[in-house]
């Protein structure tokens, strides 16, 4: 009982965090996505420090729940940081909960459900992994994340937020079955043999290379675009890494598979709905200045565009060519 609560405390921790560091990430120049100068231009943000600090809170709650619980149980308790997430954007965006959006948050709750309901009834298991597979499975996890982001580089605007996001929810999987190892360690043994040990070290490389990505999918796109992928990505790397790593079981019985099988598709479902939420979507309205805006720029504003907009070019959604002036219609 106690790593449930544990979990859903480090879960309201994140989503909060979330809040926090995308609406300061979606200020920092463009120009920065996927460079270390974005990591370096976040840091002087003081909300973005804030949500850096509860991020690490959350983490340090949901390491000790993926330590104690195997990972196709903690990466969905742990994913319902989005329903969190949700709570806070609403009141900052002055948006209202829509009725799809409380249908996404009890789909995504019911996928929980049936996945611990799928690891408590007693069925014929098998288990398929080893330890052995730990450097393959990552390797795999890790090349799958670098062609996400890759593609995400080539994009821009929402379709990048989703492929970097992605990318980032998958090194976070990588994360979390980094942590429960260091956790196991930890556990049977002391300080001075877990710092001997290679997982606590990749454990923080790898750690700040998802909160690199995460940080560039939260400056390229609103929390609708880029926490999708995040939140969806990181319990299918960890329940994939936790089943071929871990040994975590499989259940070979009808209907603990029908259980499992809804339940992934209810979370991934579930996430996507509450995810692209309007809340999500104009956490920044409150930053626009209340003053009475004309023209091209006044309209953008009312309708919760925060780059800047040009008054010289013609139409705002078509990109001046480069290297030619502005002008006028005909």
């Amino acid at each position: 009982m106690m790593e449930y609560v544990l979990g859903v405390v480090a879960a309201a921790l994140l989503g909060v965090a979330f809040v926090l560091q995308q609406d300061a990430a979606q200020q920092a120049p463009e120009a920065h996505f996927l460079r270390i100068q974005l990591l370096a231009d976040l840091l002087r943000r003081p909300r973005w420090v804030a949500g850096l600090i509860t991020m690490v809170a959350g983490e340090l709650l949901s390491a000790w729940v993926i330590g104690h619980m195997v990972l196709s149980l903690a990466e969905p308790l742990l994913a319902t940081s989005l329903l969190f997430a949700l709570l806070l954007a609403g009141p900052l965006s002055g948006q209202a909960v829509h009725k799809t959006e409380v249908a996404g948050a009890l789909i995504l709750m019911g996928g929980v459900a049936a996945l611990s309901l799928a690891r408590s009834v007693p069925a014929p298991a098998v288990y398929v992994g080893a330890y052995a597979y730990w450097p393959l499975a990552g390797a795999v996890v890790v090349f799958i994340a670098a062609v996400f982001a890759e593609l995400g580089r080539r994009q821009s605007a929402g379709q990048r937020a989703i492929l970097t996001g992605t990318s980032a929810g998958l090194v976070f999987g990588i994360a979390d079955a980094l942590t429960r190892r260091t956790v196991q360690v930890l556990d049977t043994s002391h300080l001075q043999a877990l710092l001997a040990t290679w997982p606590l070290y990749a454990l923080v490389a790898v750690s700040l290379v998802g909160i690199w990505l995460m940080e560039s999918a939260f400056n390229a796109a609103p929390l609708h675009s880029s926490l999708p992928g995040i939140t969806a990505a990181e319990p299918v790397a960890g329940i994939v890494l936790g089943i071929l790593v871990f040994r975590d079981s499989v259940s070979v019985s009808p209907g603990g598979i029908a259980l499992e099988i809804c339940g992934v598709i209810a979370l991934l479902l579930g996430v996507i709905m509450v995810a692209r939420a309007p809340a999500l979507a104009r956490l920044r309205r409150l930053h626009l200045p209340h003053l009475p805006l004309t023209g091209t720029v006044g309209a953008a504003a009312q309708l919760g565009v925060t780059q800047p907009v040009d008054d010289s070019w013609p139409d705002p959604g078509y990109p001046q060519p480069d290297g030619e002036a502005p002008h006028a219609l005909p």
